[in-house]
């Protein structure tokens, strides 16, 4: 049992030979929980909001470390402020993604994958009746495998961008932008990783991503919820539950509802607020085989609601393509599940046909098995037309 005053003071640990009162002899009992720590236990539970350089300084407050521990082990989420992602690069993308998804069907259809490629240019997902869910646009690392190659990809790994990335043709500067945008993720990402190895105690380094980390970006767009209401997010799911596949991922949403929920281990769904400013990063499938299940790899969705056009942009994030991820030494001896070493490249190389096989449609499949451009059929009545 502990004692205390004040959450800053040490706790007083009651041991098996004191009494408490009229409470009789307390037998063997040592709780490590001081009052700090359970708050920011609470805070952790309800997703805490981390002022990034705090963290990370000589003097990081009391407490705020086993909050990014609880948070990292029990939810696989957490927002930051002062993250280093320059405001204006965030406004200037979401700026110039904005114009891009508002244009006219016709001229947005243009911009799908040549070859059908799920993961470049834009597309847009309906479900089972025709009704847009969401739509989105993707950019890979590199336009090209020449370029892949020049940047130092290994020439076995370069065909992972034989498929080109897509560009509007009348906005010169969205290229830029967004590769810009790709590069200060990926550096985000390794700070937040350096965080979670500060708040597990080891070493700073552990969580390494190489070189030349593997990036990749989705804009998602949700329109309004323009259907019968049931009362039942089941009923509204935009996007359906699932763990990124990254190291993390990096977020930023944008709207007027919290339409972003997250999964902790009792199996509820939490709401993600929108906090101005914040960013939002998310542990992947890749950072729970490195600690050996110890980090919970975040499960989310995206539920329907608002007035207005909620908008996200996802950057992925995960080590260089040559890195095989399996339990790092300090959580080896202690590792549970099945954590068999992979290699990233075919990690990541694997992708399309996965998401295939588990979410495309038999005319989607078709596009990519012909190397033909894939726009979705929608309703009459749909969003999005």
């Amino acid at each position: 049992m502990i004692t205390e005053d004040s959450g800053a003071r040490a706790p007083r640990i009651i041991r098996d030979h004191e009494v408490l009162g009229e409470a009789g002899l307390v037998s063997m009992v040592e709780v490590l929980e001081t009052r700090c720590e359970r708050r920011f236990r609470q805070m952790a539970d309800q997703i805490p909001v981390v002022d990034l350089e705090a963290a990370l300084g000589d003097n990081a407050p009391d407490g705020l470390l086993g909050a990014v521990r609880g948070a990292a082990e029990r939810i696989g989420v957490i927002q930051v402020i002062n993250h280093g992602v320059p405001d204006d690069l965030l406004a200037d993308y979401s700026s110039r993604i904005g114009r891009v998804l508002s244009l006219p069907r016709a001229d947005k259809a243009r911009l799908a994958s040549p070859g059908g490629h799920p993961y470049r240019g834009w597309r847009q997902w309906p479900d089972d009746f025709g009704r847009l869910e969401l739509e989105r646009y993707n950019v890979a690392q590199f336009d090209t495998p020449a370029d892949a190659r020049a940047a130092g990809v290994p020439a076995e790994y370069a065909s992972l961008y034989q498929h080109p990335n897509v560009w509007p043709p009348d906005d010169q500067e969205l290229r830029g932008v967004t590769f810009r945008y790709l590069d200060a993720a990926r550096q985000l990402a390794g700070r937040v990783l350096g965080l979670y190895a500060r708040a597990l105690g080891i070493a700073g380094g552990t969580f390494a991503l190489g070189a030349l980390p593997h990036v990749r970006l989705t804009t998602n767009d949700y329109p309004a919820w323009s259907y019968p209401d049931t009362g039942s997010d089941e009923d509204k799911l935009l996007l359906l539950e699932h763990a990124d596949d990254s190291a993390v991922t990096i977020l930023s949403q944008e709207g007027d509802y919290q339409g972003l929920q997250v999964q902790p281990a009792d199996g509820s769904w939490l709401p993600v607020p929108v906090v101005p400013g914040a960013l939002q990063v998310f542990s992947g499938e890749l950072l729970t085989r490195w600690t050996g299940g110890r980090l919970r790899a975040g499960r989310h969705r995206v539920v329907a609601g608002g007035t207005m056009t909620r908008r996200s942009t996802a950057v992925f994030c995960y080590p260089s393509l040559q890195t095989v991820v399996e339990p790092l030494a300090p959580f080896a001896p202690g590792s549970d599940g099945d954590y068999e070493p992979v290699l990233v490249w075919d990690h990541v190389r694997r992708r399309v046909e996965a998401y295939l096989a588990d979410y495309g449609r038999p005319e989607q499949k078709a596009a990519w098995r012909h190397g033909k451009p894939y726009v979705a059929d929608l309703s009459e009545t749909s969003a999005g037309r």
